[in-house]
């Protein structure tokens, strides 16, 4: 398979490697840190030799010399080597540690202390269409995401579907939560409902027909094991009353179609542009963690919404996503709203029109000519 070139930078310092299982961590990481010493934790002999006694991480890099770099993959599988991570940081500050996680649950419960000015955390995400250049095929991302495992299959569908039973529900169930496994699962297909929608706790409580506080604790465990991710609402100098409620994201849009069912009383095009929304989320929270921007929404309790809020030291731009070819006097309200109360902010409406346009001075976009320009340092606005 030929390699992907990604915008990912590697601190100089020991770091964790924070993304979800199927981001290409790993891979990256082969491909460079050549000569590494590498300690794999998927390996069942890794895992049961480092778990049964940590101590042997300390022999095992105290004899290394060869280079400065050594990488833990899935450092969550054995949290009790953070304790000794810790100690060859401060007994050999030389080497670069590298540690890769696809929960952040099970690090806080391992007591992590790096993330203290011990290790910096980076995240890895799905592909952005950038980092795919030509390859990148606006209708392929919506059909089955840009989780790097799933895209570089040549069967993508069949791989999305085997990486939902395999990672999803495998990890879940490491998380204790298999004695409700069948309430979990329809939990999953619930949240695809809300998928891009604001997260009413009550309410997703009723369809699975379990309680609320069950509901909050099941939608922590996808966030800790990083399938998912909330936007909150854009409150600064606010004008207006806005609502509180944050947004609800799986953090593909591919995890997103397999876990939304679809029969005879769905309509395709609420799904498409559930999915459509979704890219275009990930696409900027990936840009918000190269550019240590935010990411949020803005929804007045009168009405008024914008999909998307970026902000940050040099970066002030409000966007909303349409899933349609020719821009209404509708679609453009909410920016209109939002430009009264913040004449700072750029102000760009996604469609899916061949076009630039300009209409009541609110730029208007390609969604896929837009994906493809969001690169580190540039979020496209014209």
């Amino acid at each position: 398979m030929t390699m992907v070139p990604r915008f990912f930078k590697l601190p100089s310092k020991s770091c964790f490697i924070i993304g979800p299982r199927g981001t290409g961590k790993s891979t990256w990481l082969r491909e460079n840190l050549v000569g590494a010493l590498r300690v794999d934790l998927l390996d069942p002999e890794q895992q049961r030799l480092m778990g049964a006694r940590p101590e042997r991480l300390l022999e095992l890099v105290r004899g290394w010399r060869d280079t400065p770099d050594v990488v833990i993959d899935e450092i969550q599988k054995v949290p009790d080597l953070l304790p000794a991570v810790h100690l060859l940081i401060e007994e050999r500050p030389e080497l670069r540690f590298v540690l890769t996680g696809s929960s952040a649950r099970k690090l806080r419960k391992g007591g992590n202390n790096l993330l203290a000015g011990r290790a910096l955390e980076r995240g890895m995400h799905p592909f952005v269409a950038a980092e795919l250049g030509a390859a990148f095929d606006l209708g392929k991302a919506l059909r089955v995401g840009l989780i790097p495992l799933v895209w570089s299959s040549q069967e993508p569908l069949e791989t999305l579907s085997a990486y939902v039973n395999l990672y999803v529900r495998q990890e879940v169930r490491e998380e204790g939560l298999t004695r409700r496994s069948g309430a979990f699962d329809r939990f999953l297909e619930v949240m695809a409902f809300s998928h891009g929608g604001v997260l009413n706790l009550s309410n997703i409580a009723s369809e699975c027909s379990v309680p609320r506080a069950t509901v909050a604790t099941w939608v922590g465990v996808i966030e800790d094991l990083l399938l998912a991710f909330r936007v909150p609402v854009f409150t600064r100098r606010a004008g207006r009353a806005t609502i509180t409620h944050e947004r609800f994201y799986y953090f593909d849009a591919g995890l997103f179609r397999a876990l939304r069912p679809m029969g005879p009383l769905d309509r395709a095009e609420e799904a498409e542009g559930a999915a459509m929304e979704g890219l275009v989320a990930q696409h900027l929270r990936a840009w918000c963690t190269w550019e240590d921007a935010h990411l949020s929404y803005w929804r007045t309790k009168a009405g008024n919404e914008v999909d998307f809020v970026v902000y940050g030291r040099d970066t002030f731009t409000a966007i909303e996503v349409k899933r349609t070819s020719v821009v209404r006097p509708a679609d453009l309200r909410g920016l209109l709203a939002f430009r009264d109360d913040y004449p700072e902010a750029a102000c760009i409406l996604l469609y899916l029109g061949s076009s630039p346009l300009e209409v009541r001075g609110i730029r208007c976009l390609p969604l896929e000519r837009f994906l493809r320009q969001i690169v580190p340092g540039t979020l496209p606005v014209g």
